[in-house]
Formats: C-alpha cells, structure tokens, sequence
C-alpha cells in the first residue's frame, strides 16, 4: 500500500473497531461535500463545520454502545496522480430509539502531507433523510 492508503485504511480500521476517530485524519481546513439532497447535503469548510454541523448532530442519534461505524470495507483504492483514495464501506449503528441504521457509503478522499484536505461523500440520502427525522439528536 501506498501512505495514502495506508493512512485511510489505518484510520478506518481504527474508527470500526472503536479505537479512533476519522476526523484524526481531517485536516483543519478540509473542504467536506455531502452530494445529493439530503437534510446534510452541501459543502462544509472547515473540518471544524463539517464535524459541528453534520458527524455531531448524526453521531448523536446512535447509542454509545453501538455508534454508526464501519461494517465492512468494500474496497480501499487510490490514485495516485491526484493523491485521492476512495473508500466505499458499509456503515452501521444502533439509534437510540433501538433501531438499526445500515448505509452503504462511498468516499473520495483527497489527501496532503497524510492528512484529508478535500471529501466527497456519497449515501443512501432517503435512509438519512429518515434517520435525521425520525431520531431526535
């Protein structure tokens, strides 16, 4: 594997089996675009508004038991001409309603100097939609 991967992989293995968080990798001035139509869908700039406005608000609908996290990792793949790796995983969490959130994730991951600068996330917006309306934050 290349840093890059490397550093995705490293970091994703770390946030499923509970033991680090994602936005370890973040950069401070990381440009975040959920794509779609979802109640989080837009661009967030810095890291600080992405985590803030969307990953406190979306963590806060799971148990501390069993947060959403990765489930699986369908694949892990990079390219380095534009030092990208791109990330498509499956997610999944107890709400603290008692239900189960499952989603199929994909991320496009640009990285510098071993850190996120620039994330494009793409999901399922209808069961986020659902899941943002339905359990309260």
């Amino acid at each position: 594997m290349t840093a890059n991967r490397e550093i995705v992989a490293d970091a994703f293995a770390a946030w499923s089996a509970g033991t680090g968080s994602i936005t370890d990798i973040f950069a401070e001035d990381m440009r975040w675009e959920i794509t779609g139509r979802s109640v989080a869908g837009g661009v967030y700039q810095p890291a600080r508004q992405f985590i803030e406005e969307a990953l406190t608000p979306f963590g806060a609908r799971f148990t501390r038991e069993d947060p959403f996290r990765p489930v699986l990792i369908r694949g892990i793949h990079e390219d380095p001409a534009t030092d990208t790796v791109i990330v498509a995983w499956n997610g999944q969490g107890t709400t603290t309603i008692g239900t189960t959130y499952t989603d199929t994730v994909a991320w496009f991951l640009r990285m510098r100097d071993g850190k996120v600068v620039e994330g494009t996330a793409f999901f399922d917006s209808i069961a986020f939609n659902e899941l943002w309306q339905d359990v309260p934050a």
